[in-house]
């Protein structure tokens, strides 16, 4: 088995996918940059039929980073459209669950196999009903920041039903990419600023599992 540690970004056409998937190949990793163009994560098929590809006999990291926003509409509480909610799902989780689920044997075959789910600050339950938190009091949104949480649990399912592989949830922060400006929002931090925690966390040594992190330590469930 060679010494090089090889990675899958997926979501890696631009923003912070991008950025992690630079950032691993600058420091030496076998870097494969998954796009939509390659691998749809909502699609049973492509999942499939992109593991079928896949052409090396482990995978050392899997860094699920794939997510939309959904944007505003139809995401208030008391205006829902189920289907906007339904369609974020879809990528936010069980895009994350398919793609897991796919790699998994190659990740076992790993010396130190690592699974990096990007989550999102906006599913912390403690900052959202903290008052003096930012998030409690900004408009809600049913589909994002739930399917965000839902995606912390299933990282920390994950961790415990294998206690040999480092499985993490990261809130990357957020950044001018044009995610944010979906939303309407002009951001200093940049996509590099954003994948710096995965990066972090795809490099260290031995690193943590079941833990939900940012640059600035834990952040509370």
């Amino acid at each position: 088995m060679s010494d090089t540690k090889i990675a899958l970004v997926t979501g890696a056409a631009r923003g912070i996918g991008a950025a992690i998937a630079e950032g691993l190949a600058a420091r030496g990793m076998t870097v494969i940059a998954a796009t939509r163009a390659d691998l749809d994560v909502t699609d049973d098929d492509s999942v499939a039929a992109f593991a079928s590809r896949y052409r090396h006999d482990h995978l050392d990291i899997l860094v699920n980073n794939a997510g939309i926003s959904g944007g505003r509409e139809g995401q208030t509480p008391g205006q829902v459209d189920p289907a906007v909610i339904r369609a974020v799902y879809e990528t936010n989780l069980f895009g994350v669950i398919r793609v897991t689920e796919a790699f998994l044997p190659r990740l076992r075959e790993s010396a130190d196999p690592r699974i990096i789910n990007v989550s999102s600050g906006t599913a912390s339950l403690h900052w959202n009903t903290d008052p003096s938190h930012g998030f409690a009091a900004r408009g809600a949104m049913a589909g994002y920041p739930s399917s965000k949480a839902a995606l912390n649990m299933v990282t920390v399912q994950y961790a415990n039903a294998f206690p040999g592989m480092s499985v993490n949830a990261v809130a990357p922060g957020a950044c001018g990419t044009d995610f944010a400006k979906d939303l309407g929002l002009s951001l200093e931090r940049t996509a590099a600023d954003g994948a710096a925690i995965a990066i972090r966390l795809a490099t260290m040594d031995k690193p943590p599992t079941a833990t939900f992190v940012s640059d600035e330590g834990t952040v509370p469930w």
